[in-house]
């Protein structure tokens, strides 16, 4: 890992000697100076990436060298934070130009605990820009890639397969000029005889929403000499992508199209591949952040310390929210989403919502009201989950964009049909509304309503995308009208089936369900630090004896010569992953350790990863992150299913 340059201006020894513990860190380099001119050189010369500068100088103040590093394209992206003594903060708050800083100022005489939080947090700040900096690099080499790219390369409407985007190389493969051809039909490159054809196959395409499709045709040059073309096309948010060769010469090779679509197909397996690691490279820390955030709750905390667990466990939900929008994204685009429907109690998910919301609102002086209709029925068959990610997206937009004034949730009958009645939901605001040349866009995926408001009022812009996608998934419809000032009206409108009262759902969260064990010996194979210290933790407060690897192979060389009652398994571990050794110990191990119970703990996020464990030999899946009584669960259901096979045997 590059080290991180790090420049300390401040002349004062008993804040330098505090800074200097810091020094002793592998992946930082600090410099020191008293002078803002040998800053200004060290800045240039060093690459500096933070710099923590004392606002009161001797040759001229901090806020100074601050804005001279600002002004110089070179310096222009480094961190500044200011050291400010702690007698004049309020005095020196009050100062212009202190907000050229990139965080919170220090305090001096510095604290030196605090010093190397501020200093951490400004290392991941500053490893986290590099890594934007250089995808934004990329993106332009792509865009450099295409235009120079040998083959066509174009971007077609899905709605009438106009032309919006085609690379030069249509210059050199058809004949025609790059400028004439946007708004022109891209079938009309194709054959008479073939341009019937061409366009329904284009409109299967875009019926079925196909992520990928490659097909032959014959098209007609400019000069009307006849090629044949091979055309891979993807689909994706009402936009055609395709990319356009002459096969001409190898048409009458069959060899080279079957290894074509070979790899046509290893770049499908690619990006499922891409997603499937993403999952658990995100999801397996937020797993290790919230078991340990339970397990810090057990503790003797005084109310601060229960006050940062509270906000510990928000920012990881928060967290998890985000990742699980982004993969909730790329599972619909993919065509791999479900709505699971099932008996529910409408009226108490409505005043649940509610009552979770309830709180900011007041927070923020807004009057939140709930309107339910005498009519609406109590209990209809519903996927509470995702009805109430709707809701709470919905509600949760209304209360962010909205200063002053009221935000409603109304709930009404449009018409009832023997068991099967339609209901609109409304969530009205007095916020600040949406432009009219606006509206259709802010259902599109990291788009809102205006330039700024992320940075106004935050989000990631994929909120009402995945709103919009899962009410269509459920069979309705969504609506928006909105008037900039006044204020904003989401609706959506779905069937619903009436049924009978829900059964009452049992609870697990009271720790006092949670029995010990008695004699349960338990292989742990996971390669995340903190989760082995989570898991270990939690699975020894149960009583169980845990013995902790981190890979496959050590798992079947621990499985050789002990006996244990269960495996925990990550999926995903260098060496041997947890598939190839469910398979290994099923195939070569006897009895009894063939049929040693295995729990997988995956970060999976596509249902075939889940199907894959269990196909594996693996006997249950435990999606992280996941709560200590989901564990409990079915550790107890499985070492109970042993012990009956045991005693049949």
């Amino acid at each position: 890992m590059t080290p991180i340059n790090i420049l300390v201006v401040d002349y004062k020894e008993e804040n330098i000697s505090t800074l200097k513990a810091l020094a002793k860190r592998d992946d930082i380099r600090i410099f020191f100076t008293k002078s803002s001119n040998e800053a200004l050189k060290l800045a240039w010369e060093k690459r500096i990436a933070i710099t923590l500068i004392d606002v009161q100088l001797p040759e001229k103040d901090g806020l100074e060298l601050a804005e001279m590093l600002r002004s110089n394209p070179r310096t222009k992206d480094i961190l500044i934070v200011f050291l400010i003594p702690q007698s004049n903060i309020v005095k020196l708050s009050a100062l212009k130009g202190l907000e050229t800083g990139n965080a919170e100022p220090l305090y001096k005489p510095l604290d030196h605990k605090i010093t190397r939080e501020k200093v951490e947090s400004l290392i991941q700040m500053s490893r986290h820009n590099t890594d934007i900096k250089q995808r934004d690099e990329e993106l332009q080499n792509l865009t450099v890639v295409i235009n120079n790219a040998a083959e066509i390369v174009c971007i077609v409407d899905a709605s009438n397969y106009h032309i919006k985007i085609i690379n030069p190389a249509v210059e050199k493969i058809l004949g025609y000029s790059q400028m004439e051809l946007p708004g022109r039909s891209i079938t009309d490159f194709a054959v008479e005889a073939q341009r019937i054809d061409f366009r329904r196959k284009l409109a299967g395409i875009v019926k079925d929403s196909l992520s990928y499709s490659a097909f032959e045709f014959e098209f007609a040059r400019y000069d009307k000499s006849i090629i044949w073309v091979e055309c891979r096309v993807v689909c994706q948010n009402k936009t055609l992508l395709l990319n356009i060769s002459d096969i001409s010469e190898q048409k009458n090779y069959q060899n080279q199209l079957i290894k074509s679509k070979e790899t046509a197909d290893q770049g499908k397996k690619v990006k499922e591949t891409f997603l499937a690691n993403m999952s658990h490279e995100l999801r397996t820390p937020v797993n290790g952040i919230i078991g340990l955030t339970n397990l810090l709750r057990k503790t003797q905390l005084n109310e601060q310390q229960n006050s940062m667990i509270d906000l510990l466990e928000v920012s990881s939900q928060s967290l998890l929210g985000v990742i699980n929008d982004v993969l909730d994204i790329a599972k619909m685009d993919a065509g791999k989403f479900n709505i699971v429907r099932s008996s529910n109690n409408l009226h108490d998910l409505l005043r649940a919502v509610y009552g979770l919301l309830k709180f900011k609102a007041d927070e923020n002086n807004i009057e939140f009201s709930l309107e339910i209709a005498p009519d609406v029925p109590v209990n209809l068959m519903v996927d509470s989950l995702r009805l109430n990610q709707v809701l709470m997206n919905l509600l949760s937009n209304a209360i962010k964009f909205t200063e002053r004034g009221f935000v409603k949730l109304t709930v009404s009958v449009l018409q009832k049909n023997g068991d099967q009645v339609q209901l609109r939901f409304t969530v009205e605001d007095s916020g600040i509304g949406i432009p009219e040349n606006r509206l259709s866009s802010v259902f599109d995926s990291f788009e809102q309503a205006e330039e700024d408001t992320a940075v106004k009022y935050g989000g990631t812009g994929l909120g009402l995308a995945i709103v919009k996608k899962l009410v269509e998934l459920k069979g309705g419809e969504l609506t928006v009208t909105s008037q900039p000032g006044k204020g904003s009206v989401f609706s959506f409108i779905n069937w619903y089936i009436t049924t009978n009262k829900p059964k009452e759902k049992v609870s697990f969260r009271t720790e006092r369900l949670l029995e010990p064990f008695e004699n349960v010996k338990l292989l742990v194979a996971e390669d995340n630090l903190v989760n082995q210290f989570m898991l270990s933790k939690m699975l020894k407060d149960w009583d169980i004896e845990v013995e902790m690897v981190d890979n496959g192979q050590k798992v079947l060389d621990k499985l050789q010569f002990n006996q244990y009652d269960l495996i925990l398994m990550d999926t995903h571990m260098p060496e041997m992953n947890g598939y190839e050794t469910a398979k290994a110990i099923r195939s070569n191990f006897s009895e009894p350790k063939r049929s040693i119970p295995i729990i997988s703990l995956s970060a999976a996020s596509f249902d075939y990863e889940q199907e894959e464990a269990l196909l594996s030999g693996m006997n249950d899946v435990l999606s992280k992150p996941f709560q200590p009584q989901e564990l409990h669960r079915k550790i107890r259901r499985l070492l109970k299913t042993a012990d009956v096979i045991k005693s049949l045997a």
